[in-house]
């Protein structure tokens, strides 16, 4: 099979597209052929030893993905060949090969059928980023559960998979949806979302302009994916008992964070690990999430679809920043 091999932490510009020998099905295991792969920014983290997964080399990076099912390993009878899957979740891409290639072995437990209605471009990179969403909203009681209605939910870069899948999610839990984007193109596209407001994260004025549309209420919950210099504009919207999700820091590191503005509306900070969320928690949550976007009549924001042999220009797409997923088609 064709494949797309990692030698190396030294970027995904480094990638080549090489054969290697398909995969055989261990036991437990199901053998797909792709059909669409999706991009994370993870990939490209991993890619330069900026995530603390340390795959052996060759490695294939891809996380997610839609494909037929080809064999199955011993022991599994909750998919069959002929099978059209999803992947959910687990070391696929990580410590194990991932789906930049035409076939690739996956953990049957994390695979869920493709939701009805829905395409395979839509199911192929949905599911990572729609339960990354859902553990940053809901994380923060236990059992975990969404916020109460009515709260105010902010996103930042809320263009990509992960800030869309928090948009649509936030507005199916009957939150007030403020979304960041620097696009006054995707601004709109956010706006048809169901985002109730919209802003430029670069204005000056931001905090100000937040917290004028809200008022007299501020922010609730934030889920975060830039971090950099911003976080601690986030922190200062907050009201009494406000949380930031943390879901990734591509503005880069936030400098001079005062720890001192945390203390007296008691706010928190938390790391999101969809890694940590056992295979019946997660299937539960995917349940739950399909069920959602299905009653809102709502399905994944596709940005972009490349071929298989433009792997390399689909990340320079993702590190433009896409609005939703970016896709490649391998079958």
């Amino acid at each position: 099979m064709r494949a797309w091999l990692m030698d190396a932490y030294e970027g995904v510009d480094k990638l080549r597209l090489t054969e290697v020998a398909d995969p055989e099905p261990a036991a437990g295991q199901a053998v797909l052929k792709i059909l669409y792969a999706a991009l994370n920014p993870a990939d490209a983290f991993l890619a330069l030893a900026q995530y603390p997964a340390k795959p052996k080399f060759p490695h294939i990076l891809g996380r997610d993905g839609v494909g037929v099912v080809e064999a199955v390993g011993a022991g599994v009878t909750a998919v069959k060949p002929g099978d059209t899957v999803a992947i959910l979740r687990g070391d696929t891409g990580v410590d194990d090969w991932g789906t930049l290639a035409q076939k690739v072995a996956v953990n049957a437990a994390q695979l869920v059928p493709v939701p009805q209605g829905w395409s395979l471009q839509e199911s192929a990179g949905a599911a990572l980023v729609y339960l990354t969403a859902w553990q940053a909203i809901t994380q923060w009681s236990e059992p975990a559960a969404p916020p109460k209605e009515g709260s105010v939910l902010l996103v930042t870069g809320a263009s990509g998979g992960v800030g869309s899948a928090s948009v649509l999610l936030g507005k199916s839990l009957g939150l007030t949806v403020v979304a960041l984007s620097r696009s006054a193109k995707k601004a709109e596209q956010l706006k048809a979302l169901g985002a109730d407001f919209v802003f430029d994260p670069t204005l000056p004025s931001l905090r100000k302009q937040v917290l004028a549309a809200l008022a007299p209420r501020r922010v609730d919950l934030v889920v975060d994916s830039v971090a950099g210099p911003l976080f601690s504009e986030l922190v200062n919207m907050l009201a009494f008992g406000g949380r930031i999700s943390v879901v990734g820091r591509s503005g880069g590191t936030v400098p001079d964070f005062n720890t001192a503005t945390l203390f007296f509306r008691r706010n928190r900070i938390g790391g999101i690990a969809v890694s940590h969320y056992t295979s019946e928690e997660a299937h539960e949550a995917w349940n739950g999430i399909v069920t959602r976007l299905n009653a809102m009549g709502k399905r994944p924001v596709v940005d972009q679809v490349f071929a298989f042999e433009d792997v390399k220009q689909a990340f320079a797409r993702l590190a433009e920043g896409p609005m939703g997923k970016v896709l490649v088609k391998v079958g």
